[in-house]
């Protein structure tokens, strides 16, 4: 998708080794100590992120024993608003309908429903609780078949992660069974993952098309360790022999990036149709150009189909990428100065647009950014792009010619601290900076979450002199996702026996539950799956299943897999909302007294130079603490550490209604 997955993921950090960890699981983003205490059960607390002492008494995460009161080290994270974390499903009820959600429980890794040979079975690893991440399969005995690998981009509660990854750990042992990897675009939301996953799941063939093929190839290039891909090029109806039962005919479909294929998967059950993520073409009047695809899909016999949920909620049909064109077409006439569009790097069908523009205009395109570049000559050496000699100049040639004569294609219009167009506002680029004239053009929406930085972004350029249009003040930006009017054609024309709806948080999916009943699909035939959940598929009944398969976080933090936990996120969390107190307090190991005045750092709490009286209070109360223990027998480390943590804490909140993180460090001499 090209609205909030399509950054460029960074490189590994190490470049040199490429080296990829082992470690593959996190704790689950929904513990499973809040999932048991749903269920009425008591949470271990090895599952609860804390761990156990011998004496079997809960520890804290700096490991001291956690104060019987509760104190301050106990919890200490301020309340925060519910996240998207899923309610646990029904026991007595297997099916889910448009909008309800139920709760219940949720059975173990490990426990399974034997299967049996008039059943299919599908699960989702992401995608359906988020944006991104997208990853699926089937399974029909002992052969899988997946459905793309892609990363999610951290959130807000996820500080410090590259991005996220699916959960494969069902996978590794079966991986013999994996027969194929079918990827549907070149978006990184569906490939990016591919190079930390594929060797834990037996390396399979790849189906998928070209741009796709040489978008992963680049990819894997930067992880050396990585096994060499063994991946197939398709086309619009191909069709492909996977394995004995499973057989793909594959489909054109429209969305923001070319060669994107819908796939008809061929199961012993019935015929399951996914759409990837698409949009239905249309002229510039909004009118579509063609349903004969659909036409010919509706006589598949479509048992279940998977329909992109992203823009489920936006009423009619999705604005035509004719119509933006010739928005862009005459903005660009109208300028007099240079023109900076900033653009997702992944968007190349608008960028080969762009270009035809500029080649008519008769300006020279200038391509900022690495992804950018190597994006855009990909499809010129597939032929998706077309470029005329002499249009394409380096930003180093830019002063040679007149401003009325440029056209500079950048990446970064989300606000990226890193991308190109922030370098040329804060004036890092080595070639390329503001001038007043200039126009600035974001052809693309605002991802969630990037409001802020966008928003400084425009007003650093604003300063500098430039002019600035973007998506809502005219129509120069449209998505590459169905809204209503396209999905509820799609169901209506293809008439599915089932319908799933698929990527997208739980609300677009049941909104997009409620447009297939609009669209004449039965309420009793439509499913909302959670992430790791199995659905159960014989030729005349779906149901969702109790069977669960690990589908949690998989953080990738540098050359980190997997060994970034909840605990690790809930502390990073606190550091950044209420700071840390570092106490170093030199004691005598004879006696246990004070040898030196207490050293104390703060850093995000408050400023010591200007808060001494906090300071001198907090070292009072050290001293008492460290007074009032016994000194006819040798100090316990731990001990004094914990008695810190809690009775300082406490202190520090009754003086300044904050909770730091106190980390003590005891030195015996």
């Amino acid at each position: 998708m090209e609205n909030n997955n399509t950054r460029e993921p960074a490189s590994p950090r190490d470049s040199r080794s490429g080296t990829l960890p082992h470690k593959r699981t996190s704790p689950q983003r929904d513990g499973a100590a809040t999932r048991q205490a749903r269920q009425g059960r008591p949470a271990p607390a090895s599952q609860a992120g804390r761990r156990v002492s011998p004496q079997n008494k809960p520890v804290s995460r700096t490991g001291g024993p956690v104060s019987p009161t509760g104190g301050p080290n106990a919890r200490r994270e301020k309340p925060r608003p519910p996240q998207n974390r899923r309610p646990a499903r029904s026991t007595d009820k297997l099916h889910r309908t448009p909008g309800e959600v139920r709760p219940g429980s949720r059975l173990s890794f490990g426990h399974e429903t034997a299967i049996d040979k008039d059943t299919v079975r599908f699960a989702a690893l992401g995608g359906l609780e988020e944006i991104g991440r997208n990853m699926s399969f089937f399974e029909y005995g002992d052969e899988i078949v997946i459905i793309d690998a892609g990363i999610q981009f951290p959130e807000e509660e996820t500080p410090g992660i590259d991005y996220i990854i699916p959960n494969v750990s069902y996978l590794e042992p079966k991986k013999k069974n994996v027969k194929a990897l079918i990827v549907t675009h070149a978006h990184f939301d569906h490939i990016g993952a591919i190079p930390y996953i594929i060797g834990k799941i037996g390396n399979p063939p790849i189906y998928t098309t070209p741009l796709a093929r040489e978008m992963i190839l680049k990819r894997q290039a930067e992880f050396v360790n990585a096994p060499k891909l063994d991946i197939r090029t398709i086309k619009d109806g191909d069709v492909m022999r996977l394995s004995e039962n499973f057989e793909a005919e594959f489909f054109g479909v429209s969305h923001s990036v070319p060669d994107t294929t819908g796939v008809i998967l061929k199961t012993p059950v019935g015929n399951m149709a996914t759409f990837a993520d698409f949009k239905i073409e249309t002229d510039i009047e909004g009118k579509p150009v063609s349903l004969e695809g659909l036409e010919k899909i509706a006589k598949k016999d479509i048992h279940t189909i998977f329909l992109d949920s992203t823009n489920a909620e936006s009423v009619g049909w999705s604005p035509s990428e004719r119509l933006i064109e010739k928005n862009l077409e005459d903005l660009f006439k109208k300028v007099e100065g240079r023109i900076i569009v900033g653009i997702f790097s992944t968007l190349i069908s608008r960028i080969g647009e762009i270009i035809k523009i500029a080649e008519k205009l008769d300006r020279k395109v200038v391509f900022s950014g690495r992804s950018i570049k190597e994006n855009t000559e990909i499809a010129r050496n597939l032929g998706y792009v077309k470029v005329k000699s002499g249009t394409i100049i380096s930003p180093e040639e830019v002063s040679k010619y007149d401003d009325r004569k440029i056209l500079i294609l950048s990446t970064g219009a989300q606000g990226e601290s890193n991308a190109s167009l922030m370098k040329i506002v804060t004036g890092e680029h080595k070639h390329l900076r503001i001038k007043p004239g200039d126009s600035i053009v974001f052809s693309s929406s605002v991802i969630p979450g990037n409001e802020r930085s966008v928003q400084g972004l425009k007003d650093n350029l604003v300063r500098q002199g430039a002019m600035i249009y973007h998506y809502k003040m005219l129509d120069i930006h449209t998505t590459g996702h169905a809204s209503q009017g396209e999905i509820k054609t799609i169901l209506s024309v293809v008439k599915p026996k089932f319908f799933i709806p698929i990527h997208g948080y739980l609300f677009m999916r049941t909104v997009n539950a409620r447009n297939g009943v609009e669209a004449g699909v039965k309420k009793e035939n439509i499913f909302l799956p959670d992430n790791g959940q199995f659905v159960s598929m014989k030729k005349d009944e779906v149901k969702l299943t109790n069977d669960e398969i690990p589908a949690d976080y998989v953080m990738v933090d540098g050359l980190g897999v997997g060994d970034v936990g909840e605990v690790v996120l809930r502390d990073r969390r606190l550091l950044a909302q209420e700071g840390m107190i570092v106490i170093i307090a030199t004691v005598s190991r004879r006696d246990g007294k004070l040898v030196k005045n207490p050293d104390i750092i703060s850093r995000g709490f408050i400023y010591l130079k200007e808060n001494q009286k906090i300071l001198d209070d907090i070292r009072i109360k050290i001293r008492d603490i460290v007074g009032r223990l016994p000194h006819d027998q040798t100090v316990d480390s731990d001990y004094l550490k914990t008695l810190f943590r809690d009775q300082i804490g406490q202190f520090v909140y009754s003086k300044t209604y904050r909770r730091p993180m106190v980390l003590p460090v005891i030195i015996e001499i």
